[in-house]
């Protein structure tokens, strides 16, 4: 069997551990029967575990039971920069090896709920772990919404980012997420409802500028040369911007001059979202 499944991008500023939408980008994992266990790997990733220890052979061999299978994974998201690489992988891994559940397998071994629920639905999505299973569901996503994805050479672990976070926040910026939320989901869902600070956030993202510290005038670059709103993908080190298609190449130029200027190698994608999710081909 071989599954494709998308990118995805979580947080989208306020939206923290709960928003995520699907982009297109891809890892396909393909596996069928063998005498013995084989693995092969191409695209962002490759070759760095072609063994058993790959995350994609020990959620497989999870599934089935046993390592006699041959596994190929195929990947064009690019590792620990935010765009849900590992929740991808999972869920391809363990949908290829015909598992009943694989958004549960997902969410399980990477803990992100959200990213999984985007790879797995396509579009925008709002997922939790609730009662002990992910609860998802598909939200309105409006069709003129472009992405500017900005991806720095930097690695920043998901580990990482989190430790910097803080046990408690203010109850002010717990009210300002949740009407900052309720305001984005409105404006994705129509583009001529967005409202600019709706992707502002008070929970995370301030906690980790110190961890990129080109982020903060990167996001502004962003915003000045178009994009409605920009943001964090999900722990970083990608950033994001949030473009109608007539604005999306001015934007894009204004991020690569950005990294250029400011000596970082990194790499400007233009995005639209994936909206079907899981595909076996």
């Amino acid at each position: 069997m071989r599954c494709r499944v998308p990118a995805s991008s979580a947080n989208l500023g306020p939206g923290f551990d709960v928003l995520a939408v699907a982009l297109n980008l891809y890892i396909e994992v393909s596996l069928e029967p063998a005498d013995h266990f084989a693995i092969s790997s191409e695209g962002c990733g490759a070759g760095l575990f072609d063994d058993e220890r790959h995350l994609a052979a020990v959620v497989a061999k999870s599934v089935l039971g046993h390592a006699d299978f041959n596994m190929h994974v195929n990947s064009n998201i690019p590792l620990s920069r935010g765009l849900g690489s590992s929740a991808a992988l999972v869920l391809a891994a363990a949908a290829a090896a015909g598992a009943i559940d694989p958004l549960a397998i997902a969410a399980d071994v990477d803990g992100h709920a959200e990213n999984a629920a985007a790879s797995l639905l396509g579009g925008l999505v709002a997922a939790s772990v609730r009662d002990g299973g992910v609860v998802a569901r598909a939200l309105t996503l409006d069709e003129a919404w472009r992405f500017v994805v900005v991806i720095p050479d930097l690695e920043l672990k998901t580990t990482d980012a989190r430790h910097v976070l803080p046990q408690s926040v203010p109850f002010a910026d717990a009210v300002f997420n949740l009407s900052s939320l309720g305001l984005l989901i409105a404006g994705l869902a129509r583009h001529d409802m967005f409202v600019a600070s709706s992707m502002d956030d008070a929970l995370h993202q301030n906690y980790r500028m110190e961890l990129v510290s080109f982020a903060r005038p990167l996001l502004a670059t962003l915003r000045e040369a178009g994009a409605l709103g920009s943001c964090w993908s999900g722990a970083g080190s990608t950033m994001l911007g949030l473009c109608l298609a007539d604005s999306v190449e001015v934007v894009a130029r204004a991020a690569r001059e950005f990294l250029e200027a400011h000596s970082e190698p990194g790499n400007v994608l233009v995005l639209e979202a994936d909206r079907t999710g899981l595909v076996v081909l």
